[in-house]
């Protein structure tokens, strides 16, 4: 596609930041007409892009709002002792300044909405052919998307939170589920907590642990670290604490070439720094993890500069014990205490 062109596009556009990216995103179109794709792949790659669109909108707003996802079952009653725990965690999450995220249909995804309140929810909803998915307390509210695609969907409700929670549900909570927890096994995802929520008496997570252990651990098929990226509790209060005190210290990662920056509310002693050095050394490539101040990449685009930083040359197939990092550093002594 002719570069001129492209300019002339993007200048029609307005568009002022990231035109390296939405000129790639030109050239791709355009290249599609020229693929002799078929009519269902075109229109899979239009409607995928209208409502990651509509997504991005809706978000947009809240960008500097900390949100948790709560997934769960559709299916489950006002009655049933799940929907008082989702609706319990959702109103003292957002009692903290948190926004609730979920699929903006009936059962725990209701409760949550009830407990976080319509003002402090926002829900990312899915067209089924057999199931109702739009009821609920955010149905015909402009606090919804609504998505035809379950890959779009999950997109969304994963890239902007910075927690989840799970209740007992059927295939599609498991999937979620199990996506979110591949998704940080393999460092595609940035690191959050995970809270699998049960209620007393109830063995869903539990019977789960014991499949994963037995059937995943044993074999090799999955790292006995890989368990600890989620915490299985039927206290609501628990759950809380883990959503809220995974951000007490650590405020994020970025990948900066080969290396990995964490970001951190309170600066480390030297004797903190050289005791996770030790503890950690096996998630660092040449074995260092060292105190920096912002680099060159983030100093350019402005990048949390106010917070402290650890850097390490990371090695990628540890993304669950680097979650036992994050726990660390929230551990030490400089730590901050939760707002």
């Amino acid at each position: 596609m002719d570069r001129e062109l492209v300019r002339q596009l993007l200048d029609g556009a307005g568009a002022v930041r990231n035109r390296d990216v939405l000129a790639d995103l030109f050239r791709t179109t355009y290249a599609l007409a020229g693929d002799d794709a078929s009519r269902l792949d075109l229109k899979i790659a239009r409607d995928a892009l209208k409502e990651m669109r509509e997504a991005y909108r809706l978000f947009a707003p809240y960008a500097d709002v900390r949100k948790v996802t709560v997934f769960g079952s559709a299916r489950t009653l006002a009655s049933d002792p799940l929907y008082g725990h989702a609706r319990k965690l959702a109103e003292r999450l957002a009692g903290v300044g948190w926004m609730v995220v979920t699929g903006a249909g009936p059962g725990i995804m209701a409760a949550a909405t009830e407990g976080a309140g319509p003002g402090r929810s926002l829900g990312v909803t899915i067209r089924l052919p057999f199931e109702e998915t739009s009821t609920g307390p955010l149905s015909g509210s402009d606090r919804v998307v609504n998505m035809k695609y379950f890959f779009t969907r999950k997109l969304m409700l994963v890239k902007e939170s910075s927690g989840f929670v799970s209740l007992p549900g059927g295939f599609g909570t498991l999937d979620e589920t199990a996506e979110l927890l591949t998704l940080m096994q393999t460092g595609k995802a940035t690191p959050a907590p995970l809270v699998l929520l049960d209620v007393p008496g109830q063995t869903y997570w539990k019977g789960w642990e014991t499949f994963v252990r037995e059937e995943l651990v044993a074999p090799g098929w999955v790292s006995p670290h890989d368990v600890d990226l989620a915490t299985i509790t039927d206290d609501v209060d628990e759950a809380v604490a883990v959503i809220r005190g995974f951000w007490r210290n650590y405020q994020g990662m970025r990948w900066v070439g080969d290396r990995v920056v964490v970001r951190l509310r309170a600066e480390p002693t030297d004797a903190e720094v050289a005791a996770l050095a030790e503890r950690f050394a096996d998630l660092a490539v040449d074995g260092a993890i060292e105190r920096t101040a912002p680099l060159p990449a983030e100093v350019s685009d402005g990048d949390d500069l106010h917070l402290h930083r650890l850097m390490l040359r990371f090695d990628a197939r540890k993304g669950a014990r680097f979650r036992e990092l994050v726990d660390a550093v929230n551990r030490l002594d400089t730590a901050p205490p939760l707002d």
